[in-house]
């Protein structure tokens, strides 16, 4: 028979999918810690949160693997209790249930006070800005709404998080100030649609106005712009880019396809055209701005001549930075309803060859920048190079520049000046200057 464990109540968060659920796992240790729990991220803990990602297959595996993992410490006696929460469990819960029934509960996503009554702890609603945040000290994730109105058609993102609905500018400043006076330099805002910010609560698209309050808040020095739609994209928050030194002259805009019939299938509410002219848009209004896009490709229909369109707009674009995806057939979706007639290798060799035309591009604007001088965050040290970030790179998903450790002594989350000296297709490496 089973034994519980030694341990006293330590409760271990852990994190999967996208910086939205950071977030929500901040927020979550937050509201523990201020009902004096013993709480951890991702480390040992006799009790665990899983906050699972529901969003495509691979994340859907990865969040199920890791239930199955506490599962088998459970058994061992190593965990007493686990729960699970987030995308996953607010999209398949019943399922869940059937299928692995020793977790000790599932949670949605909007289900935050039952999971700390679980845990014996209180929901506190004054706590605003109250995160006990798990990114490097020096930059944080800050989620401006939740939810999401577009109808796209491969998304299931609607199902597991609702409909839009924005957090008041008041409460946002509130929360960055917190961040400010934690030693936290760089904001980086998301939500399912930065675009669509306040909409629902001012009647209005709202985004600019939210930034000029929040570059007024003391010690922030960077904020960066994460999630954007391309449909109705509000132009004044491009005056506030120029205006604004705090403001990085970055943009992640997912854009997903550039072919008309597959946009019109998808559900975008744009063309080729008008996407095309947007883009021309930001690059004129703001010529050192920085897009960062996703793709997706192996859509329900998608043909080669589909497909050869888009690699050649991708040449002709020259993105800074992209990601492609391989399409996920997802249950519940507008787009399940059609054929997914593309071979999983068909998808895969078209990913890897969009992934082909960015890394020649990336290198070729990276070569650029020899020579140059930039302003760089440090993240970290890892081996012999402290690892820093440009104003135009966001962690984890852009490029990074490399210090010689052995020549300078840099303290994380400092900025200093760096001259690059080498590029790679997705590396830089400079020295700073004294």
């Amino acid at each position: 028979m089973r034994t519980k464990t030694l341990k006293k109540n330590k409760i271990n968060v852990v994190t999967l999918g996208c910086s939205k659920n950071v977030y929500d796992s901040e927020v979550l240790m937050g509201q523990l810690k201020a009902s004096g729990k013993d709480v951890v991220h991702e480390e040992e803990g006799n009790v665990v949160v899983i906050n699972t990602c529901g969003f495509i297959n691979n994340a859907k595996e990865e969040s199920v693997n890791t239930i199955l993992e506490y599962m088998q410490k459970k058994e061992e006696g190593e965990v007493d209790k686990v729960f699970v929460t987030g995308c996953l469990s607010e999209r398949y819960k019943p399922d869940l249930e059937k299928e692995i029934p020793n977790v000790d509960q599932y949670f949605g996503t909007t289900e935050l006070p039952g999971l700390l009554k679980a845990l014996g702890a209180d929901y506190k609603h004054e706590l605003i800005g109250e995160r006990l945040t798990t990114t490097p000290k020096n930059y944080a994730y800050l989620k401006i709404a939740e939810g999401c109105d577009r109808p796209c058609s491969f998304c299931a993102i609607p199902i597991m998080r609702g409909k839009h609905r924005s957090t008041p500018i008041e409460e946002i400043v509130i929360e960055a100030e917190k961040l400010a006076a934690n030693g936290v330099k760089e904001l980086i805002l998301i939500a399912q649609d930065l675009t669509y910010y306040g909409l629902d609560l001012y009647k209005k698209r709202n985004l600019a106005e939210l930034l000029e309050a929040l570059v007024k808040v003391e010690g922030v020095e960077w904020i960066r712009l994460h999630y954007a739609f391309p449909t109705g994209f509000p132009l004044d928050v491009l005056d506030v880019m120029n205006r604004e030194p705090k403001v990085c002259n970055y943009l992640d805009i997912p854009l997903q396809h550039i072919s008309d019939s597959i946009l019109k299938s998808m559900r975008r509410g744009t063309t080729k055209e008008k996407t095309t002219k947007l883009i021309h848009q930001f690059r004129d209004a703001v010529p050192e701005m920085t897009i960062r896009t996703t793709l997706i490709v192996g859509y329900p229909g998608e043909t080669e001549e589909n497909f050869q369109e888009l690699k050649q707009w991708v040449t002709d674009m020259r993105f800074e930075r992209l990601g492609c995806f391989t399409y996920s057939h997802e249950e519940n979706t507008h787009a399940y309803n059609l054929e997914d007639d593309v071979p999983e290798d068909v998808k895969i060799d078209r990913a890897n060859q969009i992934m082909e035309i960015q890394s020649q591009i990336s290198w070729e604007l990276n070569q650029q920048k020899i020579g140059h001088e930039f302003k760089v965050i440090i993240d970290r040290k890892e081996g012999n190079y402290f690892i820093g970030r440009t104003e135009f790179d966001s962690p984890d998903v852009d490029n990074e520049v490399l210090i010689d450790a052995s020549k300078t002594y840099l303290k994380t989350g400092e900025y200093t000046t760096v001259k690059i000296t080498e590029a790679e297709d997705f590396d830089l490496y400079g020295e700073v200057l004294n």
